[in-house]
């Protein structure tokens, strides 16, 4: 186990790095004075809290896998990805307590392991990990609004067009969705946090139902389960599954990204990691394996998107209502982290040097308010434009799985380039080397993935060429930031 002591030391801070600053918020560009910090009001439990956004998630994608890949190959390989996702993350808490003040997360683990030998990759893994955390907001409004309407508002079947934008019932009430929880985290995600408390809870409970009572009722039965994956080709299929899969299994990362949050940065940062893998791999192997036994391989393959709604009504009598309810509940959460995740990745972007300066502020409340606004505008546009860009996922997990490779990557060259920093986590030595072979990993996962989206069915060549257009997007930023605005004199703040 690494060793933790009471009262660590803070990791030293270079001058020239504002990444690696002693501060919390660095210099506002904007104003030539010091930034209000980010608020310090969270606990390990807040940060476990954002991690359910994950078994969330696999809520969302679940019945899917069960469908193309059997439920055997389904269970293994959710169990293989959770168990890849425990060991990247138990990597990461050793970077969370060497970059305390950092609300990065991994994209800045990426950026200082690999600045000495590629600053390009700082940016790029910034907006790799950026992009797919933020569009959630709107791939899951829509599915909100869709359940609203199917369950409560059939008969609304309006639609208004404009150009490229089209605005019916659900992307209406996705808009509403989107709009509240902006106001909700503009005001601060201490005050939002009460939200995350229920919608969590709100998901325990359909959890608890869907994992428990099934293996209890008796009538749970692995006949009829199969495992689809066969020879090489099997072989490539299960690569492409945990390409689709990385989204939902390694986000619980995401405790990392609050570090500069939590009460006590390395004790929290560092529970708040192992309490959420932990929680996950129990959940992502038990409930596809309680779930296919008890409603049937067949059945979920049908309807991958609504059988648990038969299944509630099975396992508790009736109650479809609430059972959207707490659907509605687990996708808000879903989107409240994305939101409070990606706004403070890119906050991290522009105060780094990663990105325009604009974006590197907080307001007055401690608050990455250009970030969210950035985010809110995106996401509009995803929802109004494209209106249920479910591909987007599978698109921004090219950027996604390639933060991951360049972070942990990244753990085994600090440990080479710096070996003397202050470590207030240090893990053991073979966590050196199994760094290494989880990054030629992930990127063989990589690039199988990213040039093999027909085997799913989710997205194809538009969307690899639209991932690829946002990571080189991300280095044109990068250099405009470098080459024009940093080369500005410091008492000409940018317009």
């Amino acid at each position: 186990m690494p060793s933790q002591p009471k009262t660590p030391a803070p990791p030293p801070s270079p001058a020239p790095d504002p990444s690696a600053s002693s501060g919390s918020s660095g210099p506002d560009p904007t104003a030539g004075g010091a930034a209000p910090a980010l608020p310090k009001k969270m606990n390990w439990f807040d940060g476990f809290a954002m991690s359910l956004t994950m078994p969330a998630a696999l809520i969302a994608s679940l019945g899917a896998s069960i469908g193309g890949l059997g439920a055997w190959g389904a269970i293994a390989l959710w169990a293989v990805s959770m168990v890849l996702a425990t060991a990247t993350n138990w990597i990461y808490t050793e970077l969370a307590a060497m970059f305390p003040d950092s609300s990065g997360g991994i994209a800045h683990y990426a950026t200082e392991g690999w600045k000495k030998r590629a600053p390009v990759v700082g940016p790029i893994a910034s907006i790799g990990y950026w992009f797919p955390w933020t569009t959630a907001l709107a791939v899951y409004s829509g599915i909100i609004g869709s359940f609203v309407q199917a369950q409560w508002f059939p008969g609304q079947d309006w639609s208004v067009e404009y150009g490229p934008l089209k605005v019916d019932f659900p992307i209406a009430v996705g808009l509403l969705v989107m709009l509240l929880l902006f106001g909700a985290a503009m005001i601060g995600l201490h005050v939002a946090m009460w939200v995350v408390y229920v919608t969590g809870g709100a998901l325990l409970i359909p959890l608890v139902v869907f994992i428990v009572m099934p293996l209890l009722s008796g009538d749970w039965s692995a006949q009829g389960l199969h495992w689809n994956l066969h020879g090489a080709a099997g072989l490539r299929e299960a690569l492409v599954w945990l390409y689709v899969m990385a989204w939902t299994s390694f986000g619980v990362e995401v405790c990392a990204t609050f570090a500069p949050e939590y009460k006590d940065t390395v004790r929290d940062t560092t529970r708040a990691l192992r309490a959420g893998v932990l929680f996950c791999l129990g959940v992502f192997v038990l409930l596809p394996l309680a779930l296919s036994g008890y409603v049937g391989e067949k059945v979920i393959g049908e309807d991958p998107t609504t059988f648990y709604v038969g299944a509630f009504q099975d396992l508790v009598g009736g109650a479809s209502d609430l059972m959207v309810v707490f659907l509605v509940a687990s996708l808000l959460l879903i989107m409240i982290t994305g939101l409070a995740d990606g706004s403070r990745v890119l906050y991290e972007m522009g105060r780094a040097g990663l990105t325009v300066r604009q974006v590197g502020v907080l307001n007055r409340r401690g608050v990455p308010a250009r970030a969210l606004l950035v985010a809110l505008i995106l996401n509009i546009f995803v929802l109004t434009v494209l209106q249920t860009p479910l591909a987007i996922i599978v698109t921004g997990n090219l950027g996604y799985i390639l933060a991951h490779v360049l972070a942990v990557s990244g753990f085994a060259l600090l440990r080479k380039d710096r070996p003397d920093a202050v470590r207030p986590i240090r893990l053991p030595a073979f966590f050196v080397p199994l760094a290494w072979a989880l990054a030629a990993f992930l990127t063989v996962v990589l690039v199988v993935g990213a040039t093999g989206f027909s085997i799913t069915g989710y997205g194809g060549y538009t969307e690899l060429g639209v991932a690829l257009a946002v990571l080189v997007f991300s280095v044109l930023l990068w250099l405009y930031r470098t080459k024009v605005q940093d080369r500005r004199p410091e008492q000409d703040p940018p317009a």
